[in-house]
């Protein structure tokens, strides 16, 4: 394929004019028709005036950032392939912004032939919709239900993880499963909750039903009522029509709740009706509809301390949580890596159309010790990368990306400073790490880390910006 072979029109959104002038020659170079916006305001003007078929944003834009586009576009129901453009700091916020619907992201500074295979690949294979924010009331409830389950004819996109801890989740999901009790299931972003959940439906009595998921993060708070319990035509500006909410759709089936500590308070209390009595109400509705629906909810997050700042209602945590299944973050069950690894490989081999064969010794050596901050959901993404880059029978090291290739450098690093006599650097290494190990507690909630790490708003700032943190 020459250069001017390429097709397909690309919005580029960034505040660094010279880096979206820079990119726009390139890409226009390539053969693609580029556009340019300099904010994320502007950026989403200018997919109301005109059709794209993907986006590379900046994360850290003053005032409107990536993320904050990424959710008010899936608010608006603007499904465009987003590529995030991020530094090494922010890669647990770009994992983030993936589960939010951004297909893929890209470290600064960006390599050029990584990214135009990357845009390649994407507008070759478009993704579909996020499933939570894309369910009407015409979706089919069979794809619903199966939606996800199976990207390759006879091959599961997910396998079962041989550690002890793994085996322990599939025994309680075997126990638990033919039940009918609300089941909480708790672990780090990335973990596989939702694959759990989809197992206990499969073990269920109504696993010939519905399956719905919803994340309660991608959820605004202003449309989570309309989106759980449906509204009626004219029950709010843009209700144009009657909508069935997820209860629904998910009626004698299993509604899965990811993230549920996202979710407002006023929405907790009709969440809690709507268990105990069995009955949602549409927004703007007068009738109770009756609904016979199986809850799995997931968080990230430790509830009992969201209590406690009375962010969750403990009523609601105790009818959830009337079976608790905990999943061990990939960090510590390493042993799974090369199995999840091989697995990802076999998937984007299929998704690329390439037939790379297997990992360099020294590849699944820097894999396994990573420590995989986004889980399977960062290893799944890396794998594919670096299949894509790929042009020899296996993965090279060089083809990883520099957050996982540099990371036994910089834990070296940090056990030199730490044996190091030298007590004001060692007390500012070891503060930094407090300060980050706070932050991702509360999902770099800044008010909640003040208060955690026992310090002002305004001085945590200031130690963030003395420390360079990219939070």
């Amino acid at each position: 394929m020459t250069d001017t072979d390429q097709t397909g029109s690309i919005l580029v959104v960034d505040d660094d004019t010279t880096f979206l002038l820079m990119l726009k020659s390139f890409l226009e170079k390539k053969g693609f028709s580029a556009d340019t916006a300099a904010t994320a305001e502007k950026g989403l003007e200018c997919l109301k005036a005109k059709d794209y078929d993907l986006i590379l944003s900046d994360y850290r834009m003053p005032g409107m950032d990536g993320m904050e586009m990424l959710k008010t576009m899936n608010e608006e129901g603007l499904h465009i392939p987003l590529i995030l453009l991020t530094s090494y700091g922010d890669i647990k916020l770009a994992v983030k912004a993936m589960k939010l619907g951004a297909v893929d992201y890209l470290t600064k500074p960006v390599n050029p032939e990584e990214l135009l295979e990357l845009v390649k690949s994407v507008l070759k294979n478009p993704p579909s919709a996020k499933k939570n924010t894309s369910v009407t009331a015409s979706t089919p409830i069979a794809a619903v239900n199966h939606q996800g389950s199976s990207k390759r004819a006879g091959k599961p996109d997910f396998v079962e993880g041989k550690s002890a801890s793994t085996r322990k989740v599939n025994e309680y999901v075997e126990l638990v499963g033919p039940t009918s009790m609300s089941v909480l299931i708790q672990g780090e972003s990335g973990t596989g909750k939702e694959y759990v959940a989809r197992q206990i439906h499969e073990h269920s009595k109504r696993r010939g039903k519905p399956f719905v998921a919803i994340d309660c993060g991608a959820l605004s708070r202003e449309l989570a009522a309309s989106e759980l319990f449906g509204h009626v035509k004219g029950s709010f500006t843009g209700a144009s029509n009657d909508k069935p909410g997820q209860f629904e759709l998910a009626h004698g089936g299993t509604l899965f709740l990811d993230e549920i500590g996202n979710l407002g308070y006023e929405i907790q209390v009709q969440l809690l009706r709507a268990l105990q009595e069995k009955v949602v109400r549409r927004v703007g509705g007068r009738e109770d509809i009756a609904v016979d629906v199986r809850l799995v909810a997931a968080t990230n997050e430790n509830l009992s301390d969201a209590i406690e700042e009375r962010d969750f209602r403990e009523d609601l945590y105790h009818r959830l949580n009337e079976f608790k299944i905990e999943i061990s973050p990939l960090r510590v069950r390493t042993e799974e890596i090369p199995q999840f690894a091989n697995h990802f490989l076999a998937q984007a081999n299929h998704e690329l159309e390439k037939e790379v064969e297997g990992f360099e010794d020294r590849t699944m050596e820097l894999l396994k010790t990573y420590n995989w901050p986004g889980n399977l959901r960062e290893l799944k993404n890396v794998v594919k990368r670096s299949v894509l880059l790929t042009r020899g029978p296996k993965v090279a090291h060089d083809a990883l990306p520099g957050e996982v290739l540099h990371y036994q450098e910089g834990e070296k690093n940090l056990r030199s400073l730490k044996d190091s006599k030298d007590l004001k650097q060692l007390e500012g290494a070891l503060e930094r790490q407090k300060i980050m190990e706070a932050l991702e507690q509360v999902r770099y909630n800044k008010t909640k880390a003040a208060k955690l790490l026992n310090i002002d708003r305004k001085t945590l700032y200031n130690k963030i910006k003395a420390y360079d943190l990219k939070v």
